[in-house]
C-alpha cells in the first residue's frame, strides 16, 4: 500500500483548512468591524464635544470618558420642515439631524452636522452655534481627504478657532452664512462683512471655496430652526 495520501484526502484536508481559515477571518473581521464602528462613533462624539468647547486640548480622554461626557451634555434631535425640533425621525425622510448642548437644563448651543464636498473627497464635521441662533461657538472636522499641509489644514486648531465668534447673519440680521476668505480677512474683506468670514488657507483656495459653498448650503437648510433660536433669544433676552 502506498504511503502517499490519496488525492481525495488531499482535497478534503485542503477544503477543511480553507473552511477553517475562512471562518476565522470572518470572525476576526466581525470583531474588528464592531470595534471600528465604535471608534468611528466615539470620534464623532468627541468632535461634537469639541465643537462646543467641552474637550480640553491638553487632556487625553479615554473612550469611556468621551461617551460619558457626551451622554451628560448632548442630546440628539431632528428638525422638521418648518424648523420645529423633534425627538424622533420616525416616518419622515426629510428631517435634519441636530444636537443640543444643555447645561443645567438650559440650552447653551446647537450643533449642526457638516458633510460637504472638498477638493479630493468629503469633508465631515460639526458646526456649533450659540443659542442666539447666529454666533458660531466652534467648528470641528473628523474626516477629510484634503492635501496635508494645504487643504488638510482644515483639521488644525488655528483654522477651526477662526470660526469662534463669527456670525451667519449680517448687520441687517439677514442670513449670509460663513465663508472662507481668499487670504486674511483683515486684508481681503470689507469691514461690514468681516464677521461673516474666516481666514483662508494659503495654497488651498479650492478647499476653502468648496467648504464655503457647502457650509452655505447646509446652513441654509437649517435656517428655519436658526430663526426660531434667534426669536427665542430676543424674546428671552433681559432688557437693559
Amino acid at each position: 500500500m502506498s504511503d502517499k495520501p490519496s488525492k481525495r484526502y488531499v482535497f478534503i484536508f485542503t477544503f477543511i483548512m480553507c473552511l477553517v481559515s475562512g471562518l476565522l477571518l470572518t470572525a476576526a473581521s466581525t470583531v474588528l468591524k464592531e470595534r471600528q464602528n465604535r471608534n468611528i462613533e466615539i470620534d464623532k462624539q468627541k468632535n461634537v464635544l469639541k465643537s462646543v468647547g467641552l474637550i480640553n486640548k491638553e487632556v487625553v480622554y479615554s473612550n469611556s470618558d468621551i461617551e460619558s461626557l457626551f451622554k451628560e451634555n448632548i442630546r440628539e434631535y431632528f428638525v422638521g420642515p418648518s424648523g420645529e425640533i423633534l425627538e424622533s425621525n420616525k416616518n419622515a425622510n426629510d428631517l435634519l439631524q441636530l444636537y443640543l448642548y444643555n447645561k443645567k437644563s438650559k440650552l447653551v448651543s446647537y450643533i449642526i452636522p457638516i458633510e460637504t464636498r472638498g477638493l479630493w473627497g468629503k469633508i465631515k464635521g460639526y458646526l456649533a452655534l450659540n443659542n442666539d441662533g447666529s454666533t458660531i461657538v466652534g467648528f470641528s472636522v473628523y474626516s477629510h481627504a484634503e492635501t496635508p499641509g494645504l487643504g488638510g489644514e482644515i483639521e488644525q486648531g488655528w483654522f477651526q478657532d477662526n470660526f469662534v465668534g463669527k456670525r451667519i447673519i449680517n448687520d441687517k440680521n439677514s442670513f449670509v452664512s460663513i465663508s472662507i476668505a481668499k487670504g486674511r480677512v483683515k486684508d481681503a474683506i470689507s469691514e461690514d462683512m468681516k464677521d461673516n468670514y474666516v481666514d483662508g488657507i494659503s495654497g488651498a483656495t479650492l478647499t476653502g471655496s468648496y467648504l464655503s459653498k457647502g457650509l452655505s448650503s447646509i446652513l441654509a437648510r437649517y435656517e428655519k430652526v436658526s430663526v426660531r433660536f434667534r426669536q427665542d433669544y430676543l424674546k428671552n433676552r433681559p432688557s437693559n
